[in-house]
């Protein structure tokens, strides 16, 4: 018999609880607990818990599928853990501790580091600045390496025409190969660059700049094409095989399909163009929408829409959050998240969640604004895209306890056309800005060491069209990065999503501005073959998804987390019905997932939010 229980969970809640989805912080230390007792049953109904402390116990490992989708604080001191790579199914995680177990060494440090991309606090220290050299210079650089060994002695064994096998049998030796010979950083660390490239997603390499398009029979495919082929499942479930032959299975089932924007409250409204959802910080299942007069934050568990604001003459296209340090009544500070929203209007309405005001405006336009984002990196940096052809960075200030607060424009980017989605680049977010336009797509150096205040774009890029030809005039409506490197966009080929590499393409040495640049491909999806623009694309970088909604109310699903098994999915929409008709013609305009794909939130052009589970 286990030695957990639902009584036990209960007691041992801090405060006690009577139920296990209210428990926010969890005591089982000093249990003499054992993996085995760790019941992911169990555990998956803990659906907010936030710290959890497992201290002076028996462990070796965690279970892979423990389930705490909100999990921040994790304490493992005085265990036998002698693995740590199954801490990456909490990618919230801020503050971790597993002193005292001897089996773990500072290769472990460097793991954890790489795997939780929220981590602030390893064993009681801030590791920030070296957890980012970990993940970005640390992995840019050996990824260099990496490329650099299979371009010297293993790119030219792959055949032209090759099977899956021998891409199999060329894999493995280049992983034996690679581990043994390329050799970066001290030599204390020599375990952890080894698990790095034995690890790491190398299908790009393999790929080798194939693209695969799906022909009339089936021959072998390379391993990273197989993501491009999408199939059409039965509704909401599906699975398929490729490469190793085996079978992945996704179910996804429909929770809650919401008419929350409707103008006047209007029961009859089925026009209503919906546009953009952002998840709220430090939280998997509150999600921010905007679509027509208002902006909703809605329990993607409940279905309940937990605030509404509205502003009776505008139109919201876009919403964005970031978390600022504010100063409280009695002089104290604290961490709030604040949501951001903007549309035709052109201005941005800054609303302080919790405390359910609108605070202030920022008129940043003449002309409407298409899209906006916060800098990653400065909390008060926020980026704001408009028909005016132009890309603003301003500085909104922090409010003070009366809510007076002040904001500057600190940079214009001029474009030579409407931007329509922007993307800051992971691994230099304070220099480099990406922009999906009306016509073609962009680069601007947005550091603010340079004097110049109005700067021109530093390169455009250009894409493969339907024809073969390189054109850089095309409507890039999609934008997004699956990791530090790879961008995903959609934009000049019909039926199709560009897979290609950031640091491939872009070289930040070159001193020219305005130059024409040609997008280093490195795969391309297949998706609907609709002439319909500005469906747009998302990812959830922590599970390495692309998600893509099209004219047919379908969500396109690619999994391009395994480089030799690759799948692609069609969550179909279901038969609904208003005032006995049903609904028809539904446009997907965007959809997005919470970091960890428990949820996933579609928008659409007939005034419906609709939310899915993944089970």
């Amino acid at each position: 018999m286990s030695k957990i229980t639902t009584e036990l969970l209960l007691e041992r809640a801090v405060p006690r609880s009577t139920r296990l989805r209210k428990i926010e912080t969890l005591n089982l230390s000093k249990l003499q607990l054992k993996t085995g007792d760790l019941d992911p049953r169990l555990f998956s109904r803990l659906r907010h818990l936030q710290k959890l402390d497992l201290s002076d116990n028996l462990l070796d490992k965690f279970p892979n599928s423990l389930t705490l989708p909100d999990l921040r604080v994790l304490n493992c001191n005085n265990n036998q853990l002698e693995d740590v790579t199954a801490l990456k199914q909490f990618p919230l995680l801020e503050e971790l501790t597993y002193e005292n177990n001897m089996y773990l060494t500072t290769n472990d440090d460097y793991k954890v580091m790489f795997l939780l991309q929220n981590l602030r606090l390893l064993n009681g220290k801030d590791i920030t600045k070296l957890a980012n050299h970990v993940r970005h210079v640390n992995s840019r650089k050996l990824t260099n390496k990496v490329t650099a060994h299979w371009e010297k002695f293993f790119r030219d064994q792959l055949p032209e025409k090759y099977t899956v096998e021998q891409v199999k049998s060329i894999k493995k030796k280049f992983l034996k190969s690679v581990q043994t010979n390329v050799v970066y950083g001290p030599s204390s660390l020599s375990e952890f660059t080894r698990w790095r490239v034995g690890h790491a997603s190398l299908t790009p390499l393999v790929a080798s700049r194939r693209v695969w398009r799906p022909p009339e029979k089936e021959p072998p495919q390379p391993p990273w094409a197989a993501c491009a082929r999408a199939l059409s499942p039965s509704r909401g479930r599906s699975s398929s095989s490729y490469g190793d032959g085996t079978a992945w299975d996704v179910s996804a089932e429909p929770l809650h399909f919401l008419q929350c924007h409707s103008k006047g409250n209007s029961r009859e409204d089925f026009k209503t163009q919906l546009w953009s959802c952002v998840f709220e910080p430090f939280s998997s299942r509150t999600v921010a929408t905007c679509g027509g007069e208002a902006v909703c934050l809605i329990d993607c568990e409940t279905g309940m829409v937990l605030k509404k604001y509205k502003v009776a003459t505008e139109e919201f296209f876009s919403v964005a959050w970031t978390t600022l340090t504010m100063v409280v009544g009695d002089s104290r500070k604290k961490t709030h998240n604040i949501l951001a929203a903007a549309g035709r209007r052109g201005i941005v309405k800054l609303i302080h969640v919790a405390a359910d005001f609108c605070y202030g405006e920022i008129k940043a336009h003449k002309k409407p604004i298409a899209t906006i984002c916060f800098s990653p990196t400065h909390e008060t940096h926020l980026f704001t895209a408009s028909y005016d052809k132009r890309i603003a960075l301003w500085d909104i200030g922090i409010p003070d306890c009366d809510y007076n607060f002040k904001a500057s424009q600190l940079l214009v980017l001029e474009a030579l056309s409407i931007p329509l989605r922007i993307a800051l680049v992971p691994t230099c977010p304070d220099q480099y800005l990406l922009a999906g336009c009306e016509e073609g797509c962009f680069c601007w150096n947005i550091k603010l060491d340079k004097e110049q205040k109005n700067r021109p774009f530093e390169a455009m890029f250009q894409f493969p069209d339907d024809e073969g030809d390189m054109t850089t005039s095309h409507r890039v409506d999609g934008l997004a990065f699956l990791n530090d490197d790879v961008i995903v966009s959609k934009s000049s080929k019909t039926g199709c999503i560009f897979l290609w590499s950031w640091s491939r393409s872009f070289d930040g040495k070159g001193k020219a501005s305005q130059r024409t640049i040609s997008a280093v491909i490195l795969a391309e999806l297949e998706w609907s073959t609709t002439d319909m623009s500005y469906l747009t694309l998302s990812t959830c970088p922590a599970k390495e998804y692309v998600f893509c909604g099209d004219e047919k109310g379908s969500v396109w699903m690619y999994n391009l987390s395994n480089c030799t098994t690759a799948w692609s999915t069609i969550l179909k929409w279901p038969e609904l019905r208003a005032n006995g008709e049903q609904l028809t013609e539904v446009l997907i305009n965007n959809v997005v997932t919470d970091p960890t794909f428990t949820y996933l939130v579609a928008l659409t052009s007939v005034n419906i939010t609709a939310i899915w589970k993944k089970s």
